[in-house]
């Protein structure tokens, strides 16, 4: 058996970034790095087995790769395309994506940069631009996947990655809920702030007060207010609709804040709770409490 296909499980699957330039290239290769990838741009073609090697060596530590080959490396596209057919013959999960744009579009955004083109160094940006569509029309013919950048933002380029790419197990949002008080002020990065100093304060109840919403005696006595049950039932709703949405338009993380007068009882111990219940629906989430030691 050969070396290549021994342990064909521990060889990373391969996305090769490619396409003209100024069509988005290094946003796309940021949302591949978001969704988990090991991500190298402008690697020269005669590295990237040594690279792929390392990585099935690494024991499955590096299980995802994304390479950006395009026109900057000065090598012949002949040697590109031969790189892609080597890599389609091998054992691995491969996939060349071709960003492309209109020759509009493209000299706008070199416009917008004043960056120079790679093959207009001595020429005029539409002489180069039309050069290096010459020089990669093979290798778009050979691509799994052409995306015509022309009428996208960097948001939406990183939309369509995220929604082609993701795995459907994988969600790439993670939510931390950051239990406060809003005497010491609200958290400065919050996403969403939901106030719940209507529910009744423990810290007025007979040996309740130096205890936390961490303490099981705290979560008792707001258990038996209904309107406890009635908020972590709405928010819980309340987020299950928004966050999908969050990550539909590419946000990675979500801060939600839940305050009450000093971030001790009322605010963990919802916090807490809402954390599990988020947790068990499969979403990232971590609590957080901020002002629970705090006097």
């Amino acid at each position: 058996m050969s070396r290549e296909t021994k342990d064909s499980s521990l060889q990373p699957s391969l996305i090769v970034l490619s396409g003209m330039s100024g069509s988005g290239k290094n946003t796309a290769l940021r949302a591949f790095e978001d969704l988990g990838y090991f991500c190298v741009d402008n690697l020269p073609t005669g590295l990237i087995g040594r690279l792929l090697e390392m990585a099935s060596a690494s024991q499955g530590r590096i299980d995802k790769l994304a390479i950006v080959v395009d026109i900057r490396l000065r090598e012949t596209t002949g040697e590109f395309e031969r790189l892609i057919h080597q890599l389609r013959s091998q054992a691995r999960a491969f996939s060349l994506v071709f960003l492309d744009a209109s020759d509009e579009a493209l000299a706008r955004r070199y416009s917008e940069t004043r960056r120079t083109h790679p093959l207009a160094r001595n020429s005029s940006l539409l002489e180069g631009l039309r050069i290096e569509r010459r020089k990669l029309v093979g290798l778009r013919s050979l691509a799994d996947h052409v995306i015509d950048t022309s009428d996208f933002s960097v948001h939406d380029l990183r939309q369509l990655i995220y929604g082609k790419f993701r795995e459907a197990e994988q969600d790439g949002l993670s939510i931390t809920l950051v239990s406060f008080g809003y005497k010491h002020g609200l958290p400065f990065n919050a996403d969403l702030a939901f106030d719940v100093r209507y529910l009744p304060n423990p810290y007025f109840q007979p040996g309740l007060r130096e205890l936390t919403g961490n303490d099981p005696e705290v979560v008792a006595f707001l258990q038996r207010c209904p309107d406890t049950q009635e908020i972590l039932s709405r928010l819980e709703d309340l987020l299950t609709y928004l966050l999908p949405r969050y990550s539909r338009e590419g946000k990675s993380y979500l801060t939600v804040a839940i305050g009450c007068t000093g971030g001790r009882h009322r605010s963990v111990a919802l916090s807490n709770q809402l954390e599990s219940r988020l947790d068990q629906l499969g979403y990232r989430v971590k609590a957080i409490h901020r002002d629970v030691r705090r006097k």
